[in-house]
This record gives structure tokens, sequence and C-alpha cells, in this order.
């Protein structure tokens, strides 16, 4: 059996709005496994991305506890928090958010001026080649397309080794034939490497090909 690598308990986020207090995530609990692909459904403003950030390490949960390796991230540093932010999580968002002016190769080369290590181009050239992207090496983000692009930034966030792979709407731009493929990816990231990953979509096209499906509204979550 799978060792849980994920773990948020009794998740509440509060947002004062004036003297207004919002309730954006309400008593949300969610484990995920290493191999797991998880989505999160639901519509825009559920509280989905919130809790994304959440379990990212990004925004402390007003109660609740998110656990990574049995660790609380809220219970510890903000500079060991941010340690095991940097090696453990990836992110990927909607837009790519690739540096305009670097090549796809660059893309990966800057990940290492971060880390302060020495670029690796063969583990390089393996991922872009696992991606179908490898001709792709000496293009500029303006030269290839929306597909290719979350393609680059899934390869940007596996050259940083994560454990834990968090992906934001990241099929929104694509039509249904990319959306298809980067959601593929995605999936065989986490059987093949080990990864867990979640990830947050409204698009119900997608959720067939998830091991399992939770639905956000309102700020609560419920496992399909």
């Amino acid at each position: 059996m799978s060792k849980t690598i994920l773990k948020a308990e009794h998740i509440n986020k509060n947002f004062f709005d004036g003297d207004q207090e919002i309730s954006v995530l309400k008593d949300v609990n969610i484990e995920a496994k290493a191999n797991e692909f998880i989505a999160i459904n639901g519509p825009s403003g559920s509280g989905k991305s919130t809790l994304l950030t959440i379990l990212g390490a990004l925004q402390k949960p007003t109660d609740g506890s998110v656990l990574i390796d049995d660790v609380d991230l809220y219970q510890i540093s903000d500079k060991k928090r941010n340690e095991i932010r940097f090696e453990s999580i990836g992110f990927i968002l909607q837009s790519s958010n690739l540096v305009p002016f670097l090549t796809v190769e660059q893309q990966f080369i800057l990940q290492d001026k971060y880390r302060k290590t020495k670029p690796n181009y063969e583990e390089i050239d393996n991922i872009l080649k696992d991606l179908g992207i490898d001709h792709l090496k000496n293009k500029y983000p303006n030269q290839i397309s929306g597909g290719e692009k979350q393609r680059v930034a899934i390869g940007v966030c596996l050259y940083n080794h994560p454990k834990i792979i968090l992906a934001d709407e990241p099929t929104a731009s694509l039509d249904s034939e990319k959306a298809y493929k980067v959601v593929d990816i995605l999936r065989k990231i986490a059987k093949d490497k080990n990864n867990t990953v979640i990830m947050v979509t409204h698009d119900k096209r997608m959720l067939a090909h998830c091991d399992r499906v939770y639905e956000m509204n309102d700020g609560v979550l419920v496992e399909n």
C-alpha cells in the first residue's frame, strides 16, 4: 500500500471584508498517497485555489493542520516551511509562467540558479524527450503553442524533483485535445515517478482520468 504523503485535517480559512468575516474553507479534510492523481472539482470561487495555496505552504489556514511526511507545515518555523516547500512541492499554474526572454532549455537552467546547483543537461534532455518537446529546446515561449508551454512548465516542475505536484487549472486555456494530453502526462507522472499529483479544475472532461475526485462547493469538500 502506498504511503500517505500529504494529509490536511479540519482546514478552515476565513477572510475579513471590512467588518464582515467570510468563511472560504469549512472543515476541509483531504489526504493523498504516493502514485495518486487526485482532482478537486468545483465552480470558480468555491475555494479550490485557496485550498491549493494552503496545501502548498503558501498561505496559513485559520484553523487546521497540513502534514507532509507527518510534519505539520504550520507548527514549524517559516524557514523550515519554506525549505519543505522548495524541496518537496511543485506548482503548475493555469498560465505557464515561463520567462519570455529565456529559451525552453534556459527555463530549466534558471531553476539551478535558484538552487545554486550545476545544470544537469542530460536530465533536461530526458525530461524534454519524455514530454515530446525536445525539438523545442531552443525556442522562446512566444514561438510555441499553449499546450507546449504547459508541457514545458510541467518539465520545469519535474526538474525540481518534488514529491507533491499541485496543478491549478492546468487545462483551462487549452482545447480538448491538448487538455487531454496534459492530463495524461500528469497521470503518468503520478504512476511512473511515484509522485502525488493534485489537480484543481472545473473541467469535468478531465475527471475520468483521475484516481479520486473531490467536489468543492462553497468551501465544503466532499469526495465523490
